[in-house]
């Protein structure tokens, strides 16, 4: 949710439906500054000792490959269904959200579905996207009205009512011909309820800014919702140029048409603007959450710009919000405040906050990035397994 139609908070563009629908309840738990992705994999070994307060936040695991998935035919011709194991996370969980990385023949489709299980029944699969590049043949879209009482989904986000430790994915290919070809899962888990770890400012990277392209939403036609395609298009922008490959210089009218929501009828829902960005060969793009500023810190210092969703409102310093916003973190001051690339202004892109007030403005998407970059790409150090890294994988096994 780009602030899309998340869980729990609202839309960049303009509407807000997301927020209003968990407002009520979850505006107390927010000043608790709720937490993000571990990206831990089921099988990696003992991480070094976090203090109880901070050992069961969130996790991520990751599937470079599904070859762990059972295979089996679809129910239509044409179709084929791949059925993770089942999957133990590290924490107990009431947040999901899957991420996928596929490329995409004309004519295709891709289904993703996620369950949790219990020791003594198991939710229905809730379908978190049905994937498409072709618009017209196959709309892309999420999927309303699945709320029951073991769950709800909200556009991109799977709630649990109550806390899971296990769960599976459920991916349907189909299309006429060739497949989808999968190149990454990341699913990325959180407990909302539990408090977030704070890390200590990672200084080195204190007055280091990186060449991001900057551009504005604001001059299109629909601009004023194309927050999110445009920090997208700013992120691929930056690679094409650093890789030198002019293909992954999109436009942001191109990515607002390829990562549109026809059923929530926008361009904020997060997967599938890290679908569509992970789509290119040698890239990889998932939606993830961090603990802290200082991992920010980590990407900046490894050359990556990250994707930030937040309150817009309360970046500024002008109030709680709702205002929900897209926006690309390419730096930091000597003093340590972020150097920001704002695409909701129409003039001087690039600006300076104050980092108290980002801190309090990522807080309302429970820390919630875009992580775009080259497959391969050595990821920062990354002890507690916020992201995807080898040792995070779970497809080692």
């Amino acid at each position: 949710m780009p602030i899309a139609p998340h869980a729990g908070f609202y839309i960049e563009d303009g509407s807000n439906r997301r927020l209003a629908r968990k407002q009520r309840g979850w505006a107390l738990s927010v000043i608790k500054v709720f937490a993000a992705a571990l990206v831990i994999s089921v099988t990696v070994g003992p991480k070094p000792a976090r203090a109880d307060s901070e050992a069961q936040e969130q996790q991520f695991i990751g599937f470079s490959k599904p070859g762990d998935f059972e295979e089996m035919p679809g129910s239509d011709p044409g179709q084929k269904i791949l059925l993770s194991p089942e999957i133990q996370a590290k924490i107990e969980f009431n947040e999901a959200i899957v991420s996928w990385n596929a490329q995409m023949p004309r004519q295709a489709s891709l289904r993703v579905e996620a369950r949790a299980l219990y020791p003594d029944s198991a939710t229905k699969y809730y379908c978190l996207g049905v994937w498409a590049s072709e618009s017209a043949e196959h709309p892309r879209h999420s999927v309303p009205n699945q709320a029951d009482q073991d769950g709800k989904v909200a556009t991109d986000t799977l709630i649990l009512s109550r806390p899971a430790r296990n769960f599976q994915v459920r991916l349907t290919l189909a299309g006429e011909g060739a497949l989808p070809a999968l190149k990454f899962i990341g699913v990325c888990l959180c407990q909302t309820n539990a408090a977030l770890s704070v890390g200590a400012p990672n200084r080195s990277v204190w007055g280091k800014t990186l060449p991001v392209p900057e551009r504005s939403q604001m001059p299109y036609p629909n601009g004023k919702v194309w927050c999110s395609p445009t920090t997208v298009s700013m992120l691929m922008g930056f690679w094409s140029k650093d890789l030198k490959r002019p293909e992954l210089d999109r436009s942001v009218p191109a990515v607002a048409e390829a990562v549109y929501d026809s059923e929530w009828k926008g361009t904020g829902n997060w997967v599938f603007n890290m679908a569509y960005a992970g789509s290119f060969p040698g890239m990889r793009a998932y939606v993830t959450r961090l603990s802290d500023v200082s991992e920010i810190e980590a990407w900046i210092g490894r050359g990556i710009p990250v994707g930030l969703s937040l309150d817009y409102d309360r970046l500024r310093g002008k109030g709680p919000g709702p205002n929900g916003h897209l926006v690309v973190c390419v730096g930091f001051t000597p003093e340590g405040d972020p150097v920001i690339n704002d695409p909701g202004t129409t003039q001087h892109v690039q600006k300076i906050f104050r980092r108290a007030n980002l801190i309090d403005a990522w807080s309302c998407s429970r820390n919630t990035v875009y992580l775009v970059y080259p497959e391969g790409l050595a990821t920062p150090n990354d002890p507690f397994g916020h992201w995807d890294s080898p040792q995070t994988r779970a497809s080692n096994r």
